[in-house]
């Protein structure tokens, strides 16, 4: 028992330490976890030893990836990237696993090994790819869809490649039969599942929910994960496989995105266990000794790997620089691939210095990807010159359509957002340029007659193409707050004077917004609550022109009065959680702040702000001046974080501080 605590306190510590460190440098938490296996695995310090028993409670990290993957998974957006999708990402897979047979035939290394090594090069990872990405603002651009549709099939390719090991690490004399036994009862499981199962889970669900306890709902989740894991288990395949089937299923209802948010947790602290125990089959004796050949066969790896991408892109009518980009962002291995040598591994189908080879330039690969992939743009250029020539020619597209501009609009987004603006404009005459990177978006829309051009409005030389010097306002429709910064950084390197009016979703990053150079900031959530308010004090029989001089008066205020919100049981969601809560307060004789001045309070200190006070018998609020001595029965509103609003309640209450 004390042996156990004490190796769950060294995981647990060098957990938080490594994660963080790694954080810090800007690398996927993945290799922390890696890092900690290897060095406090059994080939190096020796601290921790490989027990069944870990590595069965690791697995289970396993199941909840495959959850996830499946939650990210619909039939209508498999068919909507379905030329990407099995077209590049079939080609990608099916040719690297042909790749790797071939040359493990000729490295000596029996069929199985061979599959298993191709089988684990040819996944990309999801978690450093999505990450750089978002962080780039890449998202929509011709390399990260097509990044994102080639890990898409990755993650679907590995629920048969995981049932055709388990039928090979059957060793039967038989496997071709063996295999068609498992894909018929595979066929009928599914059929069933997603006959009866999506039904079944909407109809459950919405019982579950009703009860309004986030502790059952979390338990429910687990309860059907699991539930379906050990059905497939059952019928002889993976736990896997019913893990992703169970996300399939309960991604067609509307409860996606909160189990989603729920089963984060788990999956994180499971799948950071599996990496670790992952991390401690790495012999890093074997690492140095063959240093030489390992980084040789990163350098081969990755060289294929690219080139295979950029060469099926340009299969694809893609233009060669994007296919060079869409390679080096897609030239890692990835998670899966450590899921598939584990299960290789437990299998007996390899083994000894092809492993340990393996998971070197698999760990070695993903290490540097960060560092590559920021530079893919640079990268192809360098290596296409003709990449380069079509860029120029997208600037000169631009600015022979925008030529004739004069004290325009530019508008950053052509969404709906933009789309609407944009009709708002034409109805006064007011001329504008769109500036959207959806390529199919920009078709329609230009067909259409609208003045929408393709270009990535967060680069100088396109806002400059596009009039930017000429301009009388820029106006930024973009949904995310990091696309937007990265506009106005380069508007306001140039050109600080020029108005830029920012559509944001909620008041959460006003403020930011605003010192970055934003002139005016919109807030969905809190104009849409304004339109509400209008129509219902019109209904309610208020003068129209007293509901237009309030509704002045409030954004004259830049919606102080709208900031914050009281937070309920059904505010599950993380992005409601950053957000500013209001919080009531009633106070009672026997508390510290009973019988003080509001002045003599240190609300600045927990980063809390009073709103207003309500006293009994006043049907008013009261203005929270600071000579107002609290008194019992007073109703003290404050704004701030959950934390802060926690830690001012204890101080209102007892004096302490946290």
């Amino acid at each position: 028992m004390f042996d156990s605590l004490i190796n769950l306190l060294l995981l647990l510590t060098s957990s938080v330490f490594a994660v963080g460190l790694f954080r810090i440098l800007g690398l996927p938490a993945m290799l922390a976890y890696f890092m900690i296996g290897i060095v406090l695995g059994p080939h190096a310090l020796g601290l921790l030893q490989d027990e069944e028993s870990g590595r069965q409670v690791a697995e289970f990290g396993i199941v909840f990836l495959m959850f996830s993957i499946g939650l990210e998974f619909s039939l209508p957006k498999l068919y909507a990237m379905r030329k990407t999708l099995f077209g590049l990402g079939g080609g990608q897979v099916v040719l690297t696993l042909l790749a790797s047979l071939l040359l493990g035939k000729l490295a000596g290394l029996s069929l199985t090994s061979a599959f298993i090594i191709g089988a684990a090069l040819t996944m990309s990872s999801t978690a450093i790819v999505s990450k750089i990405l978002m962080e780039r603002v890449d998202l929509n651009s011709r390399h990260g869809r097509l990044s994102i549709g080639v890990l898409l099939f990755q993650d679907l390719a590995v629920i048969p490649i995981l049932v055709l090991i388990q039928t090979l690490g059957s060793h039967s004399d038989n496997w071709l039969d063996v295999l068609g036994l498992t894909l018929l009862k595979s066929s009928i499981l599914l059929f069933l599942l997603f006959k009866f199962g999506k039904n079944i889970l909407n109809f459950w669900f919405e019982l579950v929910a009703k009860q309004r306890s986030r502790e059952l709902f979390v338990l429910n989740v687990l309860m059907i994960t699991l539930l379906m894991s050990a059905a497939t288990n059952f019928a002889g395949l993976s736990y896997a496989l019913g893990a992703f089937v169970a996300g399939m299923l309960i991604s067609e209802t509307k409860f996606r995105y909160q189990v989603e948010s729920d089963i984060a947790p788990f999956r994180d602290i499971l799948l950071g266990l599996f990496f670790i125990s992952v991390g401690m089959l790495l012999d890093v004796s074997v690492l140095f000794d063959h240093i030489l050949l390992i980084v040789l066969l990163l350098a081969l790896f990755l060289v294929f790997k690219v080139g295979l991408v950029a060469m099926l892109t340009r299969f694809y009518g893609f233009e060669m620089g994007v296919g060079i980009r869409t390679g080096i962002i897609l030239g890692q291995a990835g998670e899966f691939s450590f899921v598939i040598l584990a299960l290789g591994l437990q299998t007996r189908l390899i083994s000894g210095d092809a492993l340990q080879l393996v998971l070197s330039v698999a760990v070695l690969s993903m290490l540097v990807a960060p560092f590559i992939i920021q530079y893919n743009g640079k990268i192809a250029r360098k290596l296409v010159k003709s990449y380069t020539r079509n860029s120029s020619k997208v600037v000169d597209n631009i600015q022979e359509q925008s030529l004739e501009l004069r004290d325009h609009v530019i508008i950053c987004g052509y969404g709906r957002s933009g789309q609407y603006l944009g009709r708002f404009l034409r109805e006064e005459n007011i001329p504008f340029v769109a500036l959207d990177m959806d390529a199919s978006r920009v078709q329609e829309a230009a067909a259409a007659g609208e003045n929408v051009i393709y270009g990535d409005a967060g680069r100088r030389a396109v806002l400059e193409a596009a009039g930017l010097k000429r301009a009388k306002a820029v106006i930024i429709s973009y949904a995310e707050t990091r696309g937007t910064m990265k506009v106005l950084h380069v508007i306001k390197e140039g050109h600080p004077n020029l108005p830029v009016i920012v559509r944001t979703h909620d008041d959460s990053d006003m403020d930011v917004l605003r010192d970055a150079g934003a002139a005016e900031v919109v807030p969905e959530i809190l104009e849409g609550s304004l339109m509400l308010a209008s129509h219902a004090l019109v209904t309610l029989g208020v003068p129209l022109n007293r509901v237009v001089k309030r509704i002045r008066l409030f954004r004259e205020e830049r919606y102080k009065m709208f900031k914050g919100y009281f937070r309920g049981v059904s505010d599950t969601d993380n992005t409601t959680a950053a957000l500013p809560q209001l919080h009531s307060v009633e106070m009672y004789k026997n508390f510290y702040a009973h019988g003080l001045r509001l002045d003599h309070i240190p609300f600045g200190d927990f980063a809390v702000e009073v709103k207003q006070l309500r006293r009994i018998n006043m049907p008013e609020p009261v203005s929270p001046r600071p000579d107002i001595v609290l008194a019992e029965g007073d109703v003290l509103v404050l704004l701030g974080s959950n934390t802060a609003l926690i830690a001012m309640e204890v101080y209102l209450i007892s004096g302490r501080r946290p």
